[in-house]
């Protein structure tokens, strides 16, 4: 009995082997096609174009590996995206300006989106990735043509829907930060060796990549983002001002996961990939310089926003320097900075943040920062001292 059901058994199993050696073969002339949940959609492209630099952003539903390559006779750059499609509406785009003709995209073929950009006279490019929603941002650099005056962009945080942090009477951290901006902007003015840009000056929604877009259009000297804090903590309070970096620090995280729109969870896990992050940390950062300014900027911000504010108000607490990965601050090509200028969750904080007064010291106590590190003043620290004073 038993050897005839192993004998059936074993016949059963030659079938089985059979169909599954049919089935391999079949497949490997005949690929089954990827799942529908594994297939990248690309959505939309998008540009900001200015005299000497463009930025395109590819959107798409999630992150893809992408490879680009450069080529001659006619200048053009080309990225293909694996196993992506397109959507079949999209149109190529005209840019026409002096650095860029046109973006083209089609289907490469079944698994491969190209995006092509047909190119003028660059003088360099850069590539970066974001999150929430997924993109590809290339940078574009043309010819750059030297101001003699200090260029300086402001950018408030946040505005038209969104509005940022709010606080418990209702106080919008975006109506805050661009009355802080733009009394900075009258404060700076003031010296006719400054030009001051704001990213805006009224109460209209930009996307973080189009804010760091208009920084480099200006080739700004220095960047400086300005936003209050908030926590689920009310006690929470005082000053801090980040500058762009991989950190460990769980309150960093939640501040820039807030700033950048995106989850926690999201932000820790940026954070986790610390190799990823320091690759491209280090190309954005492009020279040691730049990294070095940033700290130093940040320090001069931090040091007179304490000394100001303290001069009227005996509570103001020293956060410190600290460093965090901040979608705006990302491929910014100058010194960047954060301001968190006080907790707007914090009930005596957001009382002050109301008052036309305490904006005003806001404002004067950041110009005094910038105009300190453009004057090179010898009260600064030294760069490795600097380095050292960073909160993790």
């Amino acid at each position: 009995m038993w050897r005839n059901v192993i004998g059936i058994q074993m016949r059963a199993m030659s079938k089985s082997i059979c169909v599954l050696f049919f089935f391999a073969v079949l497949t490997s002339f005949f690929p089954l096609p990827s799942s529908a949940s594994d297939t990248v959609d690309v959505t939309d492209i998008r540009y900001w174009s200015f005299p000497e630099y463009t930025r395109v952003v590819i959107n798409l539903t999630d992150h893809v590996k992408f490879s680009e390559k450069r080529l001659s006779s006619p200048d053009r750059l080309y990225f293909d995206l694996k196993n992506s499609r397109i959507n079949t509406e999209m149109k190529n785009i005209s840019v026409g300006n002096e650095m860029l003709k046109s973006v083209r995209a089609g289907q490469f073929d079944s698994s491969i989106v190209r995006i092509v950009l047909d190119l003028e006279k660059i003088t360099d490019y850069k590539v970066l990735t974001l999150d929430d929603p997924a993109r590809i941002v290339i940078d574009i650099y043309g010819q750059i043509t030297f101001s003699v005056k200090k260029r300086i962009v402001l950018d408030p945080g946040h505005g038209g829907h969104d509005p940022g942090a709010v606080g418990r009477n209702n106080l919008y951290e975006k109506d805050v930060v661009l009355d802080i901006a733009l009394k900075l902007r009258d404060i700076l003015s003031g010296n006719q060796n400054y030009e001051i840009f704001l990213t805006r000056d009224k109460d209209v929604f930009i996307p973080l990549e189009e804010r760091t877009a208009i920084a480099n259009s200006k080739n700004a000297d220095l960047f400086v983002s300005i936003h209050v804090n908030a926590s689920p903590r009310s006690s929470a309070k005082g000053v801090e001002t980040y500058m762009l970096n991989w950190t460990t620090d769980e309150e960093a995280m939640k501040v820039a996961a807030r700033e950048n729109a995106i989850s926690l969870k999201k932000m820790r896990q940026m954070n986790e990939k610390e190799m990823d992050i320091l690759d491209i940390i280090k190309n954005d950062l492009s020279r040691e310089n730049k990294r070095d300014e940033s700290i130093k900027l940040a320090h001069y911000i931090q040091n007179n926003l304490v000394r100001g504010l303290n001069r009227k108000h005996s509570h103001i607490v020293d956060l410190g320097v600290k460093q965090a990965l901040f979608y705006v601050l990302f491929g910014a090509k100058m010194p960047s900075v954060l301001v968190e200028a006080s907790f707007i969750s914090n009930p005596l904080e957001e009382k002050l943040l109301s008052k036309d007064d305490y904006r005003r010291e806001l404002a004067k106590s950041i110009s005094a920062g910038i105009t300190n590190y453009m004057s090179k003043s010898p009260e600064g620290q030294t760069v490795a001292g600097l380095k050292k004073n960073i909160a993790p």
